[in-house]
């Protein structure tokens, strides 16, 4: 049976399409060479379902840590535990105000042509609450991802996920162990409701989750450390805080800890956003050479095109030019039921 990689060495010849391609095998080469990768997660990937590309690779041990929105951390789990509740609008670009307003009064909250329902997040939440105030209680603090790592492996989710676990990234990285940066976390739901613990007065400590400062210093380690051995790279779709975030580590530590190291070594965008116009998600490559992010040996690749589309294609193809032996290991060792996918209708158990 022809594989993708062999469907995008055959037809992906030009623009966008080589661009992805050179993206693709790009990565293989950098990671055969022992380099280590770092994804960024913004915009609605999660909500996209990129974990069903995104989270075999994460097994395989392509993927060393992530960086993401607080949305896509948690819109992730959204969908394991709630992904037949959802309800698919195929005609949003033809929805009007009133058709938006009465999606809002069957309470759900749209995300483009996907509408999460208002009770996935309040069980999420009833989840993570507790773990806060546990926390605060023994006078703990914690990474916003050690939050979700916990739900994890305390079988908060055992039995109630609404799709294959597999097809969930951050169960992935959990289960590989790799740091998930949320920098600006309370731009979500949960962060959202967090706050608005602290505000009513069920928490009294804001720093039960540790800040975006303390995300940075642990980020700043982390390169620190993995800098000695290796070559790390940046594969980034979208822009904004979750980009820009970790790539400033390089200028941190050349600028504020005069510490020599090594720019990122591979690098790939891929965003629809115009260049110029002060955009980040719009930025070049060579911008970045002036902020010491990237330099001439850097590989980079920049595909403007759909992250939805573009982004399960490179995983893939590097899934397939990697060893798999690690892909099941993980799952096996999880004693969660599957469940059959099927959007919008009742999940069937497979035994």
């Amino acid at each position: 049976m022809p594989t993708i990689s062999h469907f995008m060495e055959h037809n992906f010849r030009h623009f966008n399409a080589r661009e992805t391609l050179a993206a693709a095998k790009g990565w293989v080469e950098f990671a055969d060479k022992g380099g280590k990768m770092v994804v960024c997660l913004a915009g609605a990937m999660s909500t996209a379902e990129i974990g069903v590309s995104l989270a075999p690779l994460i097994r395989t041990g392509k993927v060393h840590a992530i960086t993401c929105t607080g949305a896509n951390i948690e819109e992730d789990i959204f969908n394991l535990v709630g992904n037949s509740r959802y309800k698919l609008q195929p005609n949003w670009r033809f929805l009007d105000m009133k058709d938006d307003m009465k999606t809002r009064e069957e309470g759900f909250n749209r995300v483009t042509d996907t509408c999460i329902p208002d009770d996935v997040m309040m069980e999420v939440y009833a989840g993570m609450s507790k773990l806060w105030k546990d926390a605060e209680a023994k006078g703990e603090s914690y990474f916003h991802w050690e939050y979700f790592y916990k739900l994890i492996r305390n079988g908060f989710f055992k039995g109630k996920n609404d799709v294959p676990e597999e097809n969930s990234w951050l169960l992935a990285a959990c289960d590989m162990d790799i740091p998930v940066y949320t920098p600006g976390m309370e731009d979500s739901t949960i962060g959202n409701m967090f706050t608005a613990d602290m505000i009513k007065g069920k928490l009294k400590n804001y720093s039960t989750i540790k800040p975006g400062t303390e995300q940075f210093a642990h980020l700043t380690a982390w390169y620190l450390e993995n800098d000695k051995k290796h070559e790390i790279g940046f594969f980034q779709i979208g822009g904004g805080i979750a980009g820009d975030f970790a790539m400033c580590v390089v200028p941190g530590l050349l600028w504020d800890h005069k510490i020599t190291v090594k720019p990122w070594r591979y690098f790939c965008h891929i965003g629809d956003s115009t260049t110029s116009f002060g955009s980040y998600s719009g930025c070049p490559p060579n911008e970045k050479v002036t902020w010491h992010k990237l330099d001439l040996k850097t590989v980079d690749f920049t595909i403007n095109s759909d992250a939805s589309i573009v982004a399960p294609l490179i995983f893939t193809y590097v899934l397939e030019n990697s060893s798999a032996e690690k892909v099941t290991k993980k799952i096996a060792e999880r004693d969660v039921p599957m469940v059959q996918h099927v959007r919008g209708a009742k999940t069937v158990k497979v035994e």
